[in-house]
């Protein structure tokens, strides 16, 4: 068995609590992303799920998030989902953003999966399976929707039909079920995308959808300053044991950071 740590952030471009990040200079793109590099060792994490890490945009100082993160932490195995790319004017403009892992064990295959064709706005998911010290742990790092209730129920459609894929194929090779984690963009106690999944994922297993007080309702986590919505969530399958969640007190990015200790 391991002890697994696992973190799923939306850092929302480097810029902090700005409205933009493109109001943010590349000096201070640089030093957010030190400081969000410092939280993920404080916290001793192995596995990091990022939302709204950039490639390479302009408006957020024209270098790779993901690289940089990997050089501050320590992690050296990483894998971006790139759902937006942009480029204008002789490749003056540049927006090249998504999902990523950043892990402290290897990658060994990973696929991304947009949502759809737009350039940019577009939002997706991004599978990996991490060759864990306990085995091979599947993991689905997802962002949704923040405003169609309709798209996020055709989006969680979709990753439902790429998970019965990946179980039929890939899924001997699993030491567990999938854990998916991500900004979900709905809470867990309407009819939305967030419920949808956890009904699909708990007719193969006894899920937990973390992170959850002590009446059972989720913990919120945005906006970061003072939280009053529950929109970033970990689903985590019965293989992945003794699970300990925190909300991260973190003023980094608009949402607060989700930290999950599980054993494998």
């Amino acid at each position: 068995m391991a002890r697994i740590r696992l973190l799923t952030y939306n850092i929302a471009h480097a810029r902090g609590l700005s409205l933009h990040q493109s109001l943010r200079s590349r000096a201070r793109i640089r030093a957010q992303l030190v400081n969000i590099a410092h939280l993920i060792r404080r916290l001793d994490a192995d596995i990091v799920a990022f939302q709204e890490i950039d490639e390479n945009s302009r408006w957020s100082g024209s270098f790779d998030h993901l690289a940089f993160l990997a050089e501050h932490t320590g992690l050296t195995h990483f894998v971006h989902g790139v759902n937006n790319r942009l480029t204008h004017f002789g490749g003056h403009l540049h927006l090249n953003y998504g999902n990523a892992i950043l892990s402290r064990f290897p990658i060994s295959h990973h696929e991304n999966v947009p949502f759809g064709r737009r350039t940019i706005g577009e939002k997706g998911a991004l599978f990996t399976e991490i060759e864990t010290p306990a085995g091979r742990l599947p993991v689905l790092n997802v962002h949704m929707h923040h405003r169609s209730r309709a798209s996020r129920l055709k989006q969680a459609a979709r990753l439902i039909e790429f998970l019965d894929h990946q179980r039929t194929h890939r899924g001997a090779h699993w030491r567990a079920a999938p854990v998916l984690c991500g900004d979900m963009n709905n809470p867990s106690h309407t009819p939305d995308a967030t419920a949808m999944l956890l009904g699909y994922f708990e007719e193969f297993d006894n899920y937990t959808l973390l992170p959850k007080g002590l009446q059972g309702r989720a913990l919120h986590t945005f906006p970061s300053f003072f939280p009053r919505r529950a929109l970033d969530y970990v689903y985590l399958p019965s293989h992945c044991g003794e699970p300990e969640v925190t909300v991260v007190r973190s003023y980094l990015s608009d949402h607060r950071p989700v930290f999950v200790q599980f054993r494998l």
